[in-house]
């Protein structure tokens, strides 16, 4: 079974009426050289937004860029090592120069296919720092914009996973991130009064170079071939046997961001194919 992330298609790419979605308020989208984060930058964009595009691949970021205005939008790109508070601060203060932050987008992430006894600490700390610091830190930051902003109103959508729901074995800290998301997304909105929210997204396997790259190590870890990963682990809870697209997750988050969903505080969107509550 042969899986590639595949092109984005203008068609393809929801759009929303919202009078917050204009060139003057600003979308923070982290991760956004690749895979979820590209197509949140290009569905944000395609919406009105002015993005701001963080990631620590300089040769990715400006390809979004290219793809963003092949579809009539805008992002500016910020390289930044979301590990380094000082560069994140940086990042958040040139945002702040392309209009009014009004969005931010977590998507970025990493993975690392191993038992809890022979996980490597230091991969630990990186998906930590990266996966649940970076984006507190950046909420922390951003939060006081959103307060500043004619309504006052703001919204924080984190990437979370069906891992952060149930747990499978050589994803510990994977899943302790995605499960920690749900608890940041909880906290802001606890103190959103309502107006400043967060919520977080929840899928199953996405056609993405994360996912993707995987494959290998499972298949290693668990003595089976690569169609057999595909088809037994990443699908084989999933009553849909297909993987979503980065562009319909994306979708999934631009709602989340809109008027449309001014109730969802501190929820979570399962788009899982059944996969978490379905037997």
């Amino acid at each position: 079974m042969n899986i590639q992330e595949p092109e984005i298609l203008a068609y393809e790419i929801l759009t929303l009426k919202d009078k917050n979605f204009n060139p003057e308020n600003v979308c923070i989208v982290t991760g956004a050289g690749s895979g979820i984060g590209r197509a949140t930058a290009i569905a944000a964009a395609k919406n009105g937004l002015r993005v701001a595009g963080l990631d620590i691949n300089e040769q990715e970021g400006q390809k979004t860029c290219r793809a963003v205005e092949s579809h009539g939008g805008k992002m500016t790109f910020i390289r930044t090592d979301l590990c380094d508070d000082d560069a994140v601060a940086a990042a958040v203060a040139q945002a702040a120069t392309l209009g009014q932050i009004k969005y931010l987008a977590n998507i970025a992430g990493i993975q690392h296919i191993d038992s809890i006894e022979n996980f490597p600490m230091e991969t630990y700390d990186l998906m930590q720092n990266l996966m649940l610091r970076a984006p507190f830190l950046l909420s922390k930051l951003v939060i006081p914009h959103m307060e500043n902003s004619d309504d006052k109103i703001g919204v924080i959508a984190n990437m979370s996973s069906i891992h952060g729901h149930i747990c499978t074995k050589h994803k510990a800290v994977y899943n302790l991130t995605k499960f920690g998301l749900r608890g940041l997304s909880q906290s802001i909105s606890a103190e959103g009064n309502g107006s400043i929210r967060s919520f977080t997204v929840s899928t199953g396997f996405v056609k993405t170079r994360l996912a993707l790259n995987q494959i290998s190590d499972q298949a290693k870890l668990r003595g089976i071939n690569r169609d057999e990963v595909i088809e037994n682990v990443m699908l084989g809870k999933s009553r849909i046997k297909e993987m979503m697209t980065p562009i319909e997750v994306a979708n999934i988050i631009l709602f989340g961001l809109s008027r449309h969903a001014t109730y969802l505080i501190g929820g979570d969107l399962l788009f899982d194919g059944g996969s978490v509550l379905t037997y």
